[in-house]
């Protein structure tokens, strides 16, 4: 919800599941190998945007589009810009909307990031995660760290005033020094938005293989500590805002699209097993998610099937506990109390006395008339706070 005009705001996901190489920490949606299907699974996800918003004289309005995956710089400029197009056809976008995509460094050319701007993105986010080339080879990254760098002044000379970079720190046996490293080189390279971002072990990846047979150690919580320190405390004096848990900004560079996703408000996931959000009337919600496989996706989008595998719906009592913990994500703004009562038809304070309580007394949260956020300590402990709302 707009924070100063209380109008809900809707985001568009649309998911482009292909890569070159699988990275050995990732645990999302994409696939390698599937050139010969990328044109088809466009045109697929065009028909979904358009079953997505069905022609009437009333087009849902909508106010940022994020192109993720994936990696979506695998695709033609064309194909982008056609995902854009059908995009502002069937929803009411405005006129300067946030168009994030994510690009890999090493897949982008100064004629790209060209044709990228003049299709309509405008906000570019680029996976560079190390500066390491041990650790780049570690995650499985193709790029070198050289070429985030010319990534990043092909884009400024493309017309990119919005780049954010994703940087990964908690690596299994990373020194703090080689993490100073990535960070300092980083900041010289002047991004407007960084997004930092503590390695998780997910089943199912080759990291987790490595960790359980012992071929790598278990990442230590006590350095990855060490490094989100160092992050806040080297990050204000760049200028960047840490308006978010895993996240900084220059001035007036904060994601919108991510914050959709922080204030708990609806979005359309299109694509291969994205993810979609609603609200319902009775202060509950109801997510749906979609095929995953490319193959099938396109099979059953040429074939007009039901894309949609299954569904969850939310009561009113998860939906406030989610609000909540997604809002104790954003450091400056976190719950607002207003908007909290607004939608609830309750204050926070009636609801979770005791929570609040608690987390006052352990020196978590900081609670005034206006909202609920985390204190700098609650900054390390807010898995520790958020589940007490959960």
């Amino acid at each position: 919800m707009c924070e100063n005009c209380g109008t809900v705001k809707t985001g568009i996901y649309l998911h482009i599941p292909f890569c070159r190489a699988r990275c050995s920490y990732c645990d999302f949606n994409t696939y390698v190998g599937l050139d010969a299907i990328f044109e088809p699974y466009v045109r697929a996800l065009q028909g979904e945007i358009r079953t997505a918003a069905p022609v009437s004289s009333d087009r849902p309005p909508a106010h940022t589009i994020f192109i993720g995956g994936g990696t979506p710089s695998l695709l033609k400029p064309d194909w982008i810009g056609d995902l854009i197009h059908t995009c502002r056809e069937r929803f009411e976008l405005p006129p300067q909307f946030e168009c994030t995509m994510e690009c890999n460094p090493g897949t982008v050319t100064l004629d790209y990031l060209t044709q990228l701007r003049a299709q309509g993105v405008n906000r570019l986010s680029f996976g560079a995660q190390s500066a390491d080339p041990a650790e780049l080879q570690l995650l499985g990254r193709e790029h070198t760290f050289d070429q985030v760098g010319y990534a990043v002044a092909w884009a400024r000379q493309a017309g990119f005033d919005n780049v954010n970079f994703d940087l990964i720190f908690g690596l299994p046996r990373q020194q703090l020094s080689t993490w100073q490293h990535t960070l300092d080189t980083a900041l010289q390279l002047k991004p407007d938005h960084i997004s930092l971002y503590a390695l998780t072990i997910e089943n199912g990846t080759p990291m987790h293989d490595w960790v359980r047979r012992g071929e790598v150690p278990y990442p230590d919580p006590d350095a990855a500590a060490d490094m989100y320190d160092y992050a806040e405390q080297t990050m204000q004096p760049f200028g960047y805002d840490h308006y978010e848990i895993s996240n900084w900004c220059l001035p007036g560079h904060e994601c919108e699209h991510n914050l959709v996703y922080w204030h708990n408000e609806p979005y359309y996931g299109l694509g291969a097993g994205a993810h979609s959000s609603a609200i319902l009337a009775g202060r509950g919600g109801r997510r749906w998610w979609k095929v995953r496989r490319p193959a099938d996706y396109v099979s059953k989008a040429t074939h007009g099937e039901s894309l949609e595998m299954n569904h969850e719906d939310l009561d009113e009592r998860t939906s406030r506990g989610e609000t909540i913990v997604l809002g104790l994500r954003l450091l400056n703004e976190g719950v607002n109390q207003a908007r909290f009562a607004e939608r609830y038809g309750t204050p926070l304070a009636a609801l979770y006395k005791r929570e609040l309580d608690e987390g006052q007394q352990l020196g978590l949260i900081n609670i005034d008339a206006e909202r609920v956020i985390l204190t700098p300590k609650g900054h390390f402990l807010s898995n520790r706070v958020m589940e007490m709302f959960v």
